[in-house]
């Protein structure tokens, strides 16, 4: 499976014998998500399988945790108080990283101001037999795909960009803590069987059109919601004159559309890469297996999009939200009409979406005609290798060094600014500016935590264009630059190769083993941390209906998890639950006053924080509801968003529609999130109302609860309330949480 794992191996003969069983049973051809899925169910021959209804029970390859959400995953392990983890797991330090001055030092910073958070995770690592890759080492999804991720892994990970392996051609799904310590127990995972969305791709890529390209393009099709409950499979002729890497890019960004995973059919691409990365014997093997590797032909998408390479543009997308997609030949004339700020403070290029060799070496390409033209940056310009492999290889090659030549600074090896890990100097809060980055997302706030950032995603070739022309008027493609010299020049479209020609340079070795014996390995968390908190268990349900639940907030808008509980200066408390829950919310807009974080009490008419009043209402015994808008939940993996609103008394989340793996991390920590039947019924609940959910007794699949909206004049509403939980997920809410359930089961 991995040369740091030499006892844990692939298992194609398991996934074949399932897929037999299912295909039999079906009696239809399959599409190769259903392959990969269906090959890793714990029943193959008793599962109920339909596709946007039913819930699979999956056994999972292995698990991935980011050191952000890792904490959490793992102080919940230890909570279950089982000895070892069931499946190979790795624990990954990238998001800790803060981009402040450069690479190295920023690292040596890092390194000692979040000391004891690595030292817990890895000593809890060692504890428990995860593997741990230590901070400086690279972004958790550039090194699964260097060293885990192979063609048909059914893997798991504690980051929304878990998907970025289906480049790889593996079913790679973002996940909360809470699903990651179900798999490391050796339970079965549950997964709403999802449908398919077909991406048939034809024509071939060429000149400045990049795979940033093909996503930023159904983005703008699908929009951020519209492959909820879906697997994106990318398919046809055009996939080969796609990189490996490139694929990745395109699978990575895929959950900006809301989709549970993407993933590209096994080829020539994906074996290139398995070789130059040291994993020839696993493309062997897929070799042997490769007729389950790719798509039965006939096999039915419950939606079919067609895009034609040869005739896609470049992209660019924004701002506010990665869904709002425009030709770069056009976004100049649309920022002048809606008033977005042309000139262009920062071009960033990295991140997890792009960081890959190609990317690096196709950034150099543009930037060694702008210097070869007398001519730097115009705007300030931020390179983030994807990892230490990256860096090292890029360094020898050269690409770091034009890159810095141009005016480029290179950060650490971590997400940095992508997250909002970035102390940026350059403008003051408030002030309207503009960025281009290649990162994945850009919600409003993200990247600086200025919400007047006008932040545009695109690939890294753009944004290394715009940042030399700075400005978004500019169009490489047919506009010209002027050099030194005052000669006016046209930038060529960027070639480079998708692979270093020599072997990839390792650099440092960042990895830690989980030791064989780890019987005398302590795990301490000391009782007066600022950082990390044992965790203690959930109220069970009191059996009864909830009665007059006060709303905390009705949420008006976009409300993604980094409006429910904000990275940034944040990540420094994602283990210590009390700590972080003094960013509840504090990014959505409330609806009363059109405000972030200032909400009525409902007890002493006053407006203050989010968080206070939560914590007012806990203290005196008021339970709590949210109402929100659309895609409740959009973005980020972090349960830290479904684990705040539980502590603070928070008892259910009343939405028009959630984001998958935020609902699904609400049921984990107990709360019961609830749609409206009728979307229409959102206008009729106002901030001063109390509601009561009635026909918890009955909880039951299918069945939905009534809600009794009692307004402060007398009178009082019903309306329906649906909602997608099974018996299981029944069974965490009235246990308290999935956690608490398991502690139960492990009893009996």
């Amino acid at each position: 499976m991995s040369h740091f794992e030499p006892h844990e191996y692939i298992r194609y003969d398991l996934l074949e014998k399932n897929i037999d069983i299912v295909r039999k049973r079906l009696n239809r051809p399959l599409t190769l998500s259903e392959k990969i899925v269906y090959g890793h169910l714990d029943d193959p021959a008793k599962q109920d399988i339909e596709r946007g209804k039913t819930y699979l029970r999956l056994r999972p390859d292995r698990v991935a945790m980011q050191d952000a959400t890792a904490q959490m995953a793992m102080l919940q392990f230890i909570s279950s108080g089982l000895p070892k983890v069931a499946v190979p797991s790795t624990i990954h330090c990238d998001h800790l990283i803060e981009a402040q001055l450069g690479g190295e030092k920023d690292l040596r910073r890092a390194k000692d101001i979040n000391q004891e958070v690595y030292n817990f995770l890895a000593t809890a690592g060692a504890k428990y037999g995860v593997g741990f890759w230590r901070p400086g080492s690279g972004i958790i999804h550039q090194i699964i795909l260097e060293n885990y991720a192979y063609p048909g892994v059914l893997l798991i990970g504690t980051d929304s960009h878990t998907p970025n392996g289906g480049g790889l051609g593996g079913i790679c799904i973002g996940v909360g803590g809470a699903d990651a310590v179900d798999v490391m127990a050796g339970i079965p995972w549950e997964l709403k069987c999802p449908k398919v969305i077909g991406v048939k791709l034809t024509g071939s890529l060429s000149g400045w059109t990049s795979p940033k390209d093909v996503i930023l393009k159904v983005a703008g099709i699908l929009t951020v919601k519209g492959g909820t409950g879906a697997i994106v499979e990318y398919h046809g002729p055009g996939v080969d004159s796609i990189s490996c890497t490139g694929m990745a890019t395109i699978c990575n960004m895929g959950a900006e559309i809301g989709a549970t995973t993407s993933v590209f059919p096994y080829n020539h691409r994906m074996k290139k890469y398995l070789s130059k990365t040291g994993r020839e014997e696993i493309a062997k093997l897929a070799d042997e297996y490769k007729d389950h590797l790719v798509p039965d032909p006939g096999c039915h998408y419950d939606q079919l999009i067609e895009i034609n390479l040869n005739e896609l543009k470049p992209h660019i997308n924004g701002p506010f939200t990665p869904d709002l997609a425009h030709p770069v030949a056009e976004v100049g004339t649309v920022a002048e009409k809606e008033g977005w700020p042309l000139d262009i403070r920062v071009g960033l290029i990295g991140s997890c979406t792009n960081s890959s060799y190609e990317d690096m070496g196709r950034s150099a390409a543009v930037a060694k005609q702008a210097l070869a033209h007398g001519l730097k940056c115009k705007s300030q310009f931020t390179i983030t290798p994807g990892s230490e492999q990256i860096r090292a290889t890029i360094e020898r090659d050269g690409y770091a060094q034009v890159l810095r030549e141009v005016g480029g600074v290179v950060l650490a090896n971590a997400c940095g600014p992508c997250i909002g890990q970035w102390d940026r100097k350059d403008t003051k809060k408030g002030e309207k500016n503009t960025i281009v980055t290649s990162y994945n997302r850009n919600f409003t706030g993200r990247n600086d935590a200025n919400p007047e950032t006008h932040a545009f995603v695109t690939s890294p070739e753009i944004v290394t264009a715009l940042a030399i022309a700075g400005t978004l008027k500019f169009n490489p493609e047919t506009d010209f630059l002027t050099g030194k010299d005052g000669k006016k020049f046209k930038l060529e479209a960027p070639d480079a190769d998708e692979l270093p020609r020599a072997e990839f340079d390792p650099g440092q070795d960042t990895y830690q083993h989980p030791p064989k014996d780890s019987s005398g390995q302590r795990v301490d968390v000391s009782p007066t941390s600022q950082r990390l908190q044992l965790l203690e268990p959930f109220d069970k349900w009191d059996g009864k209906d909830l009665e007059d639940l006060q709303i905390l907030i009705k949420v008006k808008g976009k409300c993604t998890t980094d409006h429910i509980s904000a990275a940034g200066p944040w990540l420094k408390f994602r283990g210590h639950l009390d700590n972080i829950s003094n960013n509840l919310l504090i990014g959505a807009i409330n609806i009363e006053n059109g405000k972030a974080n200032s909400v009525r009490n409902a007890v002493t008419q006053e407006f203050g924080p989010v968080p206070d009043t939560a914590r007012y209402y806990k203290k005196h015994g008021i339970r709590w509801v949210v109402i929100g808008d659309e895609n409740y939940g959009e973005g980020s993996s972090r349960e830290h968003a479904a684990l705040e609103p539980r502590h603070l008394g928070g008892r259910a989340i009343i939405t028009k529609s959630f984001a998958r793996i935020h609902e699904t991390n609400l049921k984990k920590q107990g709360l019961l999130p609830l749609t409206f039947a009728d979307p229409a019924d959102y206008n009729k609940i106002h901030p001063v109302d109390k509601l009561t959910i009635q026909g918890l007794k009955d909880f039951a699949p299918g069945k939905p609860l009534k809600c009794i909206i009692k307004h402060p004049n007398g009178t009082q509403e019903t309306i329906l309330l649906n909602h997608t939980f099974n018996e299981t997920q029944i069974e965490w809410f009235r246990a308290g949480s999935a956690l608490n359930r398991m502690k139960e089961l492990q009893q009996q």
